[in-house]
C-alpha cells in the first residue's frame, strides 16, 4: 500500500497544508492524566484536612512540613492548575470566536496559573524547609 492511500485528508487540505495539527490526542491524554491524579492526590488532600479538623497552627504547620506531605502537595497543585489550564483551553478554543481575545486569554491563563504554581510552591518549600 502506497504512502498516497494512506493519506486521508482532502487534496486541496494536503496541497495547502491544512491538514490535522497533531495535537489533539497528546491535549486528551494529558487531561485524563491529571484527573486521575487529582482523584488520587484529591483523596490525600481531604484525608490530610480532615485529619487536621481541629488541630491548631503549630499542627498544621508541621503535618505540611512532613516530607511525604511536601511532595503530595506540591504535586496536587500542580496536577491541578495543569488541568484547570488544559480545561479552560478547550472553553476558550471553543467558544472563543475572536482570534485576539483568544490568544490574550490563552496567554493570561498560562501566566496566571505558572505565578499561582510557583507562589503554591513556594509557600509549600518556606514551610517544608523551615524559611
Amino acid at each position: 500500500m502506497s504512502t498516497k492511500a494512506k493519506d486521508l485528508r482532502n487534496p486541496l487540505k494536503r496541497a495547502r497544508g491544512l491538514g490535522s495539527a497533531q495535537f489533539g490526542v497528546g491535549h486528551w491524554w494529558t487531561q485524563r492524566v491529571t484527573a486521575a491524579a487529582l482523584i488520587v492526590l484529591g483523596l490525600w488532600f481531604v484525608s490530610m484536612l480532615l485529619g487536621l479538623l481541629h488541630a491548631d497552627y503549630a499542627s498544621a504547620r508541621a503535618a505540611v512540613a512532613k516530607p511525604w506531605n511536601a511532595v503530595l502537595l506540591i504535586a496536587f497543585v500542580i496536577a491541578m492548575f495543569w488541568h484547570a489550564v488544559l480545561g479552560l483551553q478547550v472553553v476558550i478554543e471553543d467558544y472563543v470566536h475572536t482570534r485576539w481575545k483568544e490568544i490574550v486569554l490563552l496567554v493570561a491563563i498560562k501566566f496566571i496559573a505558572v505565578l499561582s504554581v510557583l507562589a503554591c510552591t513556594l509557600a509549600v518549600l518556606r514551610i517544608a524547609l523551615g524559611a
